[in-house]
């Protein structure tokens, strides 16, 4: 089950969805789940109620609240909404609310561990900036699509980190993949993954760029590093 809650950010109030793992499975850690362009889409949800499932307190912010949405409907123009939107996007106001949204969850009193982040696409890039200045205590991250222009911030992501792209990345080419491996795998906690054949967005199972196998098996391996890096 899943509940709305605000978060104040000072100049005005964060929209988010918070999922609460069950009594028998809470394990006292939290994450941060950070949007894909299409915003709290249904596959987001499923994925906030998966890692609740695992354990973990969950909290996904609306990135896009300060755009007067919470996600792009599905549709034949779904992905050029969610580019116009993206695009639209304030970057440091954004990096800023999920920074809030970080310490909102580490304010929470059921979570009594760490906390991480985990983001897709767009959120993938965004997670990595907040993990900067928000010292959260693992990120993972699917096909960030802004990394190729934050490497200068990499020094400053200290957390243990796990990056997944697809070897088909229509977005993100194989130079561009090769040098972000290059900026964050200077953290010796650092872990990259590619699937080979597998496009952008290859994790989510409502968009046409889909890949089971790949979906497949960079799960568990999200599963198992945020087991090993998030303690309660």
């Amino acid at each position: 089950m899943s509940e709305q809650i605000d978060i104040e950010v000072g100049d005005g109030t964060l929209p988010a969805v918070l999922w609460q793992p069950g009594p028998d499975t809470a394990n006292g850690a939290g994450i941060v789940l950070v949007q894909e362009i299409f915003g709290l889409s249904e596959y987001i949800r499923r994925r906030g109620q998966q890692l609740a499932d695992l354990g973990y307190v969950v909290l996904a912010p609306a990135v896009f609240w300060r755009l007067g949405t919470t996600a792009v409907p599905n549709g034949p123009q779904m992905l050029d909404e969610a580019l116009a939107l993206a695009g639209r996007v304030d970057w440091p106001t954004a990096v800023s609310d999920v920074a809030a949204a970080v310490r909102a969850l580490r304010a929470r009193e059921d979570v009594t561990g760490d906390v991480g982040i985990v983001g897709f696409c767009f959120g993938g890039g965004l997670g990595f900036a907040v993990a900067a200045v928000a010292a959260p205590d693992a990120l993972v991250s699917y096909y960030g699509s802004a990394l190729p222009t934050l490497l200068d911030l990499a020094p400053q992501v200290t957390c243990p980190s796990l990056h997944h792209f697809g070897s088909a990345d229509a977005y993100i080419d194989g130079p561009t993949q090769e040098r972000i491996r290059a900026a964050v795998t200077g953290n010796p906690h650092t872990e990259f993954s590619t699937y080979e054949g597998a496009n952008h967005a290859f994790d989510n199972s409502d968009f046409f760029l889909y890949d089971e196998a790949a979906a497949q098996a960079a799960w568990p391996r999200t599963v198992d590093f945020l087991h090993r890096h998030l303690s309660a």
